[in-house]
Order: structure tokens, then sequence, then C-alpha cells
């Protein structure tokens, strides 16, 4: 079976047995642009509750599913995430960091905090305006393994 993933174009998880252990970190973003009246909004409490706090709890329990969501990311075990949601002229600045000791990348779990913390916000917001949007779901920056540092 090994070496034949090319030729036959099947789905494989990367094999990552072979490479070392160690701290990895990764930051990523989301803005969330809000209509006046959701901008309003956010810092309250809506029928569902405060906004921002959800969209934050909501972004750390994906990271922690990460695996389960994207079919090939291996599962990690996080030694530390956390998810910032900022306002910020324009909307809400999201902000997920997340944190392992382990033999790949985190990116996928702090890209995918961020993208579910604002699709959160935007379950919290959807009844006071349809016209909210996510935009700029990027990776800032990446530590750690084999390629070191990386920043936008």
């Amino acid at each position: 079976m090994a070496g034949n993933h090319f030729r036959d174009g099947r789905p494989w998880m990367v094999d990552v047995a072979e490479k070392d252990v160690t701290t990895r970190e990764a930051i990523a973003e989301a803005v969330v642009v809000l209509p006046v009246e959701a901008k309003e909004a956010v810092a309250t409490q809506t029928r569902k509750g405060d906004p921002l706090r959800v969209s934050e709890l909501a972004g750390i329990m994906a990271a922690k599913r990460t695996s389960e969501l994207i079919p090939l990311c291996h599962p990690l075990p996080l030694d530390a995430c956390e998810v910032k949601a900022d306002v910020i002229d324009e909307g809400v600045r999201i902000t997920a960091r997340c944190v392992t000791s382990a033999k790949t990348g985190v990116e996928m779990e702090a890209m995918t905090a961020a993208s579910v913390a604002a699709l959160t916000l935007y379950d919290m917001l959807k009844g006071i305006s349809k016209g909210i949007v996510i935009q700029q779901v990027r990776l800032l920056r990446k530590e750690g393994g084999k390629s070191g540092t990386w920043s936008a």
C-alpha cells in the first residue's frame, strides 16, 4: 500500500510516525463585518445570551473537535486554546490561539476555532440582521515543527 498514494488518487492521512514531538502554536483570525443594528446589539444580551462570550466558547469547543470536522486532520491533544472576540470599527475581530505538544501542527485547530466562533456570532445576531459578513479567515502565525515560525 505504501507509495501508491499518488498513483491511485485515494486520500490518506499523512504519516507522522517519524516526526518529533515538539511544542507547536498557531494563531488565526476571522473578521465579522456587522451592519449598524447588529453592531449595536453585539455588546448586549440577546435572546441566546452574550454573543461575544458564546462565540468564544464555541470556538474553543470546535478546536477540540477539528479532526472530526476536517477529514484528514490528525487528532491532537490541545495544551491550550483561547479565543477572543473583540469589537472593532467594522464589527468583531476573532482571534484564536492553540498550542499542542505533538508531531504535527495545530494550524487547523486555530483556523477551525476562529471560523466556528465567527459562525456562532452570526447565529447569535442573525435575528437582528441578515447582512452580517464573515471574512478574512486566515492564519496569522505558526511556530514549531520542522518548518519553524511563519507569520502573515
